[in-house]
């Protein structure tokens, strides 16, 4: 592990790579155990060097972005863990099209949009999420989704190739695409916007944030909604419904402003984050048959 660390240190530099990294600071969760090796690139050729490494170490690797949709295990992620993160954040735009790295955040490409009168991103304002998991997850919000707006993805392929994708052959679907089926890691995003009025996308921003935080549990560490919305129905009302508002155990909680949400209410294990998801699954499903499916993605040694 030594000689694949110092290569990697030489490749990106000492303060890119970090040795069993506490992934509680890399997850919007706040918990989860430890990285043997965490890897911060901060362009294409970093991404597929850094992958040529482990490859030649047999070193399995995990890719992730803000951690805003992930739940790791206590014991952690044996092998490597690469972030496609704020290194890789630059945004360019040119008219209305809008030419952005992965590793952006959306909060802050948002932002960025609407400080220059472009219209169509408000409603991922309050994601807590990259760019690129967007992308790969087709997240939405208050009617809008990343396919109202993907014009083509930039990947590295599985044969360590640059691809563009068009956004009609990513298969956008309910929290879906082929990315993650076919191991493309998203390197760059191209978006198409409208000119529109900047006071008034910052008041529909403003407006957002709002109905966020009055409905949900914005102080408290989540993934957001835990579950997937089961077809005919809402996770959270079918989990209120079973009378699991505030369901508590270890660190972890039901929230008592909006049952689709699991927080982290003060030093959460991940265990006990995936007990309560569980005992909410077992619950709902012997209530109303139901089987409730995690949206989040849940990873590292069991």
């Amino acid at each position: 592990m030594d000689s694949v660390v110092e290569k990697l240190r030489i490749l990106l530099g000492k303060n890119a790579v970090l040795t069993d990294e506490p992934m509680n600071g890399h997850t919007t969760f706040r918990t989860g155990g430890p990285a043997d090796i965490f890897i911060m690139p901060s362009d294409l050729e970093e991404v597929r060097e850094s992958i040529r490494i482990l490859q030649e170490y047999d070193i399995p690797f995990l890719v992730i972005g803000n951690g805003s949709n992930l739940l790791v295990r206590d014991r952690g992620i044996r092998g490597a863990v690469l972030q496609i993160g704020g290194r890789m954040s630059n945004v360019e735009i040119d008219g209305e099209y809008v030419y952005a790295e992965g590793g952006v955040l959306l909060a802050a490409l948002s932002a960025k949009v609407a400080e220059n009168s472009l219209t169509g991103l408000e409603f991922a304002s309050g994601i807590p999420g990259t760019l690129g998991g967007a992308a790969t997850m087709n997240a939405g919000a208050y009617g809008g989704e990343m396919r109202d707006v993907l014009v083509s993805v930039e990947v590295l392929t599985k044969e360590m190739e640059r691809k563009t994708i068009p956004v009609e052959d990513l298969e956008l679907s309910y929290r879906h695409s082929i990315l993650p089926k076919e191991e493309y890691i998203l390197l760059r995003a191209t978006l198409k916007l409208q000119k529109g009025n900047r006071d008034t996308i910052k008041a529909r921003m403003a407006e957002l944030g709002e109905q966020r935080r009055e409905k949900q549990p914005l102080q408290f560490p989540s993934a957001g909604s835990t579950f997937k919305r089961p077809e005919g129905y809402f996770a959270g009302k079918l989990i209120q419904d079973a009378g699991l508002k505030g369901k508590t155990i270890g660190g972890g909680q039901v929230s008592e402003k909006h049952a689709g949400f699991i927080i982290n209410i003060g030093k959460a294990t991940t265990q006990d984050i995936l007990d309560l998801i569980a005992f909410c699954q077992q619950a709902v499903f012997e209530k109303f048959g139901v089987m409730l499916e995690t949206e989040v993605k849940i990873v590292g040694e069991s």
